[in-house]
């Protein structure tokens, strides 16, 4: 007897999901359409402006979002009131504690920014439902934690050459993917935008603002970057960069 082959929805059925721009590579990768159609009950779009606060350490962490554009400023709040930016989150990067219930950051937009959010109740019940998810999610967390000891090592041991450079392409990276849509090999230039400004650079590196400016002074005058405009970046080729960056 032939099995019954699950009928593929459209456009009508899965809604924004169908043309959702990082439903292949971020949470929703890990479902299958009839599981995505679940996960499309609980999910809200919600829109941000720059500078806007999407979360807040004060606040339970009662939904968890999928950022499907813009980028997203962390920032952890010291107890005398100063301000450390810890991360800087893109596509499809999540916001919000995939498993805790706190949210431990200060979180905002650093540019126009959209989220599909799960509410968190809803989130949990169907996540335990689905075990391919609950490995996406770990598979995720692990890959923060890399991230984190990575980063970690930049601020502890690179020198500030090195950590203006690693920024820069970290960036440069998230805006030029090794490969286009119909999987050709993408070009090795990048154009993006310094969501950051100089302090906040020098603040997020553990630099001074002088010492940011020349080292960005330093990689123009090198023609490793191009400035079009006071924020607006392109880096020719991505190699040289890596190189300084370690």
């Amino acid at each position: 007897m032939l099995a019954c082959k699950t009928p593929k929805l459209e456009a009508p059925e899965l809604g924004r999901c169908f043309a959702c721009l990082i439903r292949e590579r971020g949470i929703c990768g890990a479902l299958s359409e009839q599981q995505l159609l679940k996960f499309k009950h609980i999910a809200r779009h919600r829109t941000y402006r720059p500078g806007e606060r999407i979360l807040s350490s004060e606040n339970a962490a009662d939904f968890l979002g999928a950022i499907n554009s813009g980028v997203v400023k962390v920032t952890k709040i010291l107890a005398d009131g100063r301000q450390q930016i810890v991360g800087l989150l893109f596509p499809p990067n999540c916001v919000g504690h995939t498993y805790g219930k706190t949210n431990a950051y200060f979180v905002e937009a650093a540019t126009p920014v959209e989220l599909c959010c799960f509410e968190r109740g809803g989130f949990d019940r169907l996540s335990a439902e689905y075990p391919g998810l609950s490995r996406h999610l770990l598979d995720q967390t692990l890959k923060e934690l890399e991230s984190a000891q990575d980063w970690m090592v930049l601020l502890g041991r690179k020198t500030a050459e090195e950590k203006v450079a690693s920024l820069l392409l970290m960036l440069a990276t998230r805006a030029a993917p090794s490969h286009d849509c119909n999987g050709y090999k993408a070009p090795r230039v990048a154009e993006f935008e310094l969501h950051l400004k100089r302090d906040e650079i020098a603040d997020f590196l553990g630099l001074t603002y002088e010492t940011v400016c020349r080292q960005i002074a330093a990689l123009k005058k090198r023609d490793i970057v191009r400035f079009s405009g006071t924020r607006r970046f392109s880096v020719p080729d991505l190699e040289p960069l890596a190189t300084l960056a370690g």
